[in-house]
């Protein structure tokens, strides 16, 4: 049978429950990727879900398509993606997350891992294929056993973070699946904590879990205000992304965080190569370089990221979604929970949290902005500016991912996202006159290949 195309994504498998995703969809993906694991000579493959009101059934489907290809299934329940990355960093190579991430609740999806490497692209397409024409070989010799993560992973960071004193933090989970973990393990490494919206709830009643919405961290703001916490930290609804905000109630976003963790990790790894996607301040890349490091700006996606690091054997990336991995102390993949104990771990070394994160370079910038468009022509769009974006020196065009002119006092960014019909869209200033003359280029630029382009906020 064939599934609905548009649930193959560039970095995951994801859509609605149940109009086109169910478990139909999860037993078949459990055949085609464990028949894709043994054709590697994996013989495990791990399995976790999110805290979505949909993932019982769905992981119990995809259990039994993995079980029917001839695999050990590795039940490690209900865990954060990052959790579902750690099994299947310690007890096995390959995994898959029954995760709807930062969607809204009626989404859900599967994120992979295969012989230690996040599948993306045509690896998923592959997939697709061998699920639509049924064509995976069914193999005896499948099981199941369940294994609790939750001590390794609290006990591994535990021994890794040292801090300087104890900190008092908020964490707001949203009610995603961090809700489960995440205190307890700022709790393991000297926190005192106050906890928002820890309870699981699918249904997420308080409010979306994304940080990287602004209007999701009103809840830490306040209660910032009202005690005595020195930083607030925010999770997305799997797990693996961070929002940080500090007592003054400002967001340090993704991009300023990398400074510090650059920093930080150069001062180990001297000469490192550090990889950020091209959303990114164009402040990163010389704090990087100041920092004695090599900073290249890369594509956009987290299976991107992931793959250019193993490239350079960089110990550090990052993206402005959220996303950050540390290779140096940890295993690569993005974790949200051990990106907040890295970066409490150095902001313990001073009195002032909240001054080491403002302290830290800024500029004037939009947040993502997107433009609707019909399926397929965002990146036709895209290929048309590559072809024709030409701009006077100083102004320097990069397009590894979209079209990215930047100036001396900022830059401008039109691409097309890979999992949406839309262009993503991001402008940034040193001031807010070069922010304003920007956008206006950037703008007349869109025009000239979508003349009817409207450009709003970026929706999930």
């Amino acid at each position: 049978m064939a599934f609905a195309p548009s649930i193959f994504k560039a970095y995951d498998i994801r859509g609605i429950v149940p109009a086109a995703l169910d478990e139909g969809v999860a037993k078949a993906l459990g055949l085609a990727f464990g028949a894709a694991a043994l054709a590697l000579g994996e013989k495990a493959v791990a399995v976790g879900r999110d805290g979505r009101l949909s993932g019982p059934a769905l992981s119990k489907a995809l259990i039994d398509g993995l079980v029917a290809s001839g695999v050990e299934v590795i039940d490690v329940g209900t865990v954060t993606t990052p959790m579902l990355y750690f099994a299947a960093s310690t007890l096995c190579n390959s995994g898959i997350q029954v995760t709807g991430s930062h969607n809204p609740k009626d989404y859900n999806g599967f994120k992979m891992v295969l012989a230690g490497k996040a599948i993306y692209g045509d690896e998923i397409q592959g997939l697709r294929r061998t699920m639509d024409d049924d064509s995976a070989p069914r193999k005896d010799g499948g099981s199941v056993r369940t294994v609790d993560v939750t001590a390794d992973y609290i006990a591994r960071i535990a021994g890794d973070i040292k801090l300087a004193r104890p900190i008092k933090i908020v964490v707001d989970s949203g009610n995603g699946i961090a809700g489960a973990s995440a205190p307890d393990v700022f709790r393991a490494i000297g926190c005192e904590v106050i906890e928002l919206f820890s309870e699981v709830d699918g249904n997420f009643p308080n409010h979306h879990p994304d940080p990287s919405k602004p209007e999701n961290l009103r809840d830490v703001i306040a209660k910032l205000q009202e005690t005595d916490a020195e930083l607030g930290l925010a999770f997305d609804g799997d797990g693996d992304r961070l929002g940080i905000v500090t007592k003054d109630g400002q967001n340090i976003f993704p991009d300023r965080q990398m400074m510090l963790f650059a920093q930080d990790v150069l001062s180990r790894v001297p000469g490192g190569e550090i990889v950020f996607d091209v959303k990114c301040s164009q402040r990163l890349a010389p704090a990087i370089e100041a920092a004695g490091g090599k900073a290249t700006m890369f594509k956009t996606g987290h299976s991107l990221i992931k793959a250019k690091m193993r490239e350079t054997n960089s110990p550090l990336g990052g993206e402005m979604s959220g996303h950050i991995f540390f290779k140096e102390r940890w295993y690569g993949f993005d974790d949200g929970t051990y990106a907040g104990c890295r970066l409490l771990e150095i902001v313990s070394k001073s009195l002032d949290a909240s001054a080491v994160l403002n302290a830290l370079p800024t500029s004037f910038s939009t947040p993502e902005l997107n433009v609707a468009c019909a399926e397929g022509e965002p990146h036709t769009l895209v290929q048309k500016l590559v072809e024709t974006a030409k701009f006077d020196a100083p102004a320097k065009v990069s397009t590894i991912d979209g079209v990215r002119v930047d100036w001396p006092d900022g830059f401008g960014l039109v691409r097309a996202s890979n999992t949406t019909p839309v262009l993503v869209l991001r402008f940034e200033g040193h001031t807010p006159e070069a922010l304003h003359r920007i956008e206006e280029a950037m703008t007349a630029l869109l025009k000239t290949v979508k003349p009817d382009a409207k450009i709003g906020a970026a929706a999930h």
